[in-house]
């Protein structure tokens, strides 16, 4: 078994988990994209560190990284003399990443007296993120075992991706959109130094 069966087998242990302890949030979960019900059945007090979103975010920090790997493989082709180590730097960097962004976005809240509006932010668009894993994870398998380094394949996934957070993106802007208005330049600014930044960031690291 190589080291990459190993990591889909973890992720997939992760995700059977989640499902067998919370059955009923995982059901909410699973049509989250078409029905909101499970941020808004969810979405409380101690949201972000309970087991199941928890258990989610594990998920899908290993899908990601992996995807992000498959990425790297297929359209920067580096030689590496262990894949592995390579694996978990992208592995450590995404978890750093995320992490930081939590970071200052409830640093962010706290500064401005707004920790609600920025937890409510927070859990959906961490939940959105976790729910586009699970395509991650169906394309992690299908460029391992099927279509090997397919581009057709890594391009349908990001749309997806994109479309799956881009449904929750809307979604939070419509709930807020009163708030938004009232403070459009620091959502400006938030877009621009927490969002595209960071992905200009990680796009850059994946040509390099």
């Amino acid at each position: 078994m190589d080291w990459i069966t190993m990591v889909l087998f973890l992720s997939m242990l992760v995700l059977a988990l989640g499902k067998y302890l919370f059955q009923n949030k995982f059901l909410s979960f699973m049509i989250l994209p078409f029905n909101n019900k499970y941020v808004v059945l969810y979405n409380k007090k101690g949201r972000l560190l309970n087991w199941f979103h928890i258990l989610l975010t594990a998920f899908q920090l290993i899908n990601l990284s992996l995807f992000l790997f498959l990425v790297q493989r297929t359209f920067y082709p580096l030689t590496i003399a262990n894949p592995l180590n390579n694996f978990f730097i992208l592995f450590g960097c995404v978890l750093l990443f995320q992490l930081v962004k939590i970071v200052l976005q409830l640093g962010k809240g706290a500064v401005f007296n707004t920790q609600g509006i920025i937890a409510d932010l927070l859990f959906n668009k961490t939940s959105y993120l976790n729910h586009s894993s699970l395509v991650m994870f169906a394309v992690n398998v299908i460029l391992v075992y099927v279509l090997k380094d397919s581009e057709i394949v890594i391009y349908t996934a990001i749309i997806l991706i994109v479309s799956i957070n881009g449904i929750g993106f809307f979604k939070l802007m419509k709930n807020y959109q009163k708030v938004i208005i009232s403070h459009f330049l620091y959502f400006i600014l938030y877009l621009c130094t927490l969002e595209i930044a960071p992905l200009v960031i990680v796009g850059s690291y994946l040509k390099d």
